[in-house]
């Protein structure tokens, strides 16, 4: 290729050549272009300690001051930013047609939520740990009722949207009222604690668009990622933007499991941190010499760590670090699992919760890296933290659990 006037001129390979450059930069999408006219930093990364030491910048077009997150593997499949509310202070008010969920890291406040030309609004109170969902394209304004800054995290919808549509205008400023996702009625903002099957997986799941404290509020029983492992999904406001709460026990870890990209990990409790592999490289990655491909986050409340930052599927496991119970939310975008490609009613499992060896993605503590459980102990010990890690855990069972909704 070579420049002709105001054109690139190309060129037909001849023989056996091929046609283009072969290797090239992967080019800006216009959700990167859009959070880089709003002028405030983008981090970029496999995860980080908090949150709060995110350096932020005035944000003109939504108030406050802010920083936009972009974990790798999430690119392209969902968006994270951090606001900062001054003291007494408010956000601007906006409508967008993307999903967007809350959850608050420091400070209390108020939301208002409306339609447009309609005189009521629903407002509700938030403190740190609410989680809370605005409905597609309702008008909204988050209000500081503290004299010091509140942080709130999002997630969005917004990069999925913004990539196929490519035009902010219609974005922000479409008309149209989804009703079918904002009812209006009094009690749309109650926190809802009834447990139903969520209707894929059958998991725990509870039909709430806000919870008001996500570090302390009650999870059921699910032990599919460690034993006493606790877990429930919160179905906000109709989204497509799939979510859950999980804990791990005191001296306890995960076993590590596979999937494709997407998956963010917060921490809401405790400390501890998450490794995370390619694949490809095995259950074994240290004792095969491949540790050098491993990734490493240690984190506390507010802190983050993208699961697969890969793009194709990653190991990653979670270890609870601290005297308490380690809690976590996972919030995957439009990316709910069990909903992969694939023609209606074609049978599925949950692999990620099922042992390699049974068909699934997940190493059982028999097969796992001896690595990882000698270097639990040694921290666990270092800490002054229990370790309840049984021998038995260590064992090949002769026996499977059963999932008990099938």
């Amino acid at each position: 290729m070579h420049e002709v006037g105001d054109k690139t001129h190309w060129h037909e390979p001849t023989g056996i050549d091929r046609a283009g450059i072969g290797k090239f930069g992967r080019p800006k999408t216009p959700y990167d272009l859009f959070m880089e006219s709003d002028g405030i930093p983008v981090f970029r990364g496999v995860g980080l300690k908090t949150v709060l030491d995110l350096p932020m910048k005035p944000w003109k077009r939504l108030g406050g001051r802010g920083t936009y997150i972009q974990l790798y593997g999430t690119e392209g499949k969902w968006g994270c930013y951090v606001v900062e509310i001054p003291g007494a202070g408010a956000l601007n008010p906006e409508k967008h047609v993307y999903e967007e969920v809350y959850l608050v890291a420091e400070g209390r406040g108020t939301t208002e939520v409306w339609l447009d030309n309609d005189s009521k609004k629903h407002v509700f109170e938030w403190q740190k740990g609410s989680m809370f969902s605005i409905p597609v394209n309702a008008s909204h304004r988050l209000v500081n009722a503290s004299s010091s800054p509140a942080v709130l995290i999002a997630g969005t919808t917004a990069p999925n949207l913004m990539n196929l549509i490519n035009n902010t205008d219609f974005i922000f400023n479409v008309p149209y009222q989804f009703k079918d996702r904002f009812s209006g009625a009094d009690d749309f903002y109650k926190y809802k604690d009834d447990i139903e099957p969520d209707p894929v997986r059958g998991l725990a799941m509870r039909r709430t668009n806000f919870v008001p404290d996500v570090i302390n509020c009650d999870l059921p029983l699910d032990n599919r990622r460690s034993v006493g492992w606790r877990r429930v999904e919160p179905f906000m406001t109709g989204n497509t933007f799939y979510l859950w709460i999980g804990q791990h026990e005191v001296g306890r870890y995960s076993k590590a499991h596979a999937h494709t990209s997407a998956a963010v990990l917060i921490c809401l409790k405790g400390n501890g941190y998450t490794y995370t592999w390619p694949e490809r490289n095995g259950v074994t990655p240290w004792k095969d010499g491949k540790a050098d491909e491993v990734k490493r986050v240690d984190y506390e409340p507010f802190g983050m760590v993208s699961a697969a930052p890969g793009g194709a599927r990653w190991f990653h496991q979670h270890f609870n670090a601290s005297k308490e119970g380690f809690r976590l939310t996972a919030w995957f975008g439009p990316h709910n699992p069990g909903r992969e490609p694939g023609p209606p009613g074609e049978k599925h499992t949950d692999y990620t919760a099922m042992d390699i060896p049974e068909g699934g993605s997940a190493i059982p503590y028999y097969m796992e890296d001896p690595y990882l459980r000698e270097e639990f102990a040694a921290k666990l010990k270092a800490e002054g933290a229990e370790n309840r890690m049984e021998p038995d855990f260590y064992k090949k069972g002769t026996v499977v659990p059963k999932f008990v909704g099938a």
